[in-house]
């Protein structure tokens, strides 16, 4: 698994390849805490990128750090099975328990900047998430609930004009290739 999927993963644009690049150099560089926040200068996070049945919707949270509407995910807080922790992220997120991967595979490497903030009463300096998503998939019908200490809102929200509610300029790219990948499997 960890760190042979990183290796294994085919980067599909340029931004993936030195991504991965640079995710594998920080594996070499950091063995004994890159799965850790006690690593402050980098370390694994999974996401979700959930969609429903149709590829229509995207569900999402409305994160109360940030203040935008974001995918599902979390640190891996040293486990190195990625899909479980994007898995768990997204179910403690939304309350929806029958949160399944539209596909087991990586769908996306990306290094995200963390800019330095305060959680929790203590200032976390700025670093970077080494993310690795999963394109998942729920029924809209299920019931969604709010996680007060992470988010304010989960929804559903529609696919066109994506980039208008998540109103994340630095993420536009990144939600715009997940939803081609995820159209790209629901098409089929």
């Amino acid at each position: 698994m960890y760190p042979d999927d990183i290796a294994a993963y085919a980067p599909q644009n340029a931004q993936e390849t030195a991504d991965q690049r640079m995710m594998l150099d920080y594996i070499r560089l950091f063995p004994h805490n890159i799965l850790t926040r006690d690593n402050e200068i980098a370390h694994f996070t999974a996401s979700g990128f959930i969609v429903n049945a149709d590829g229509s919707k995207v569900l999402m949270a409305r994160h109360n750090l940030y203040r935008v509407w974001a995918w599902t995910g979390g640190h891996a807080d040293g486990e190195s099975d990625f899909l479980s922790v994007a898995l768990r992220e997204a179910r403690e997120e939304t309350g929806i328990v029958h949160i399944r991967p539209l596909s087991p595979a990586i769908a996306s490497l990306d290094i995200l900047p963390v800019w330095g903030h305060v959680k929790h009463g203590r200032y976390v300096p700025a670093h970077q998430h080494l993310n690795v998503t999963y394109l998942l998939q729920a029924d809209e019908t299920d019931p969604l609930s709010i996680r007060p200490a992470e988010n304010s809102g989960v929804g559903w929200l529609p696919v066109e004009g994506l980039t208008r509610y998540t109103n994340e300029w630095q993420m536009d790219g990144v939600y715009e290739k997940l939803l081609a990948r995820a159209r790209a499997i629901l098409d089929r």
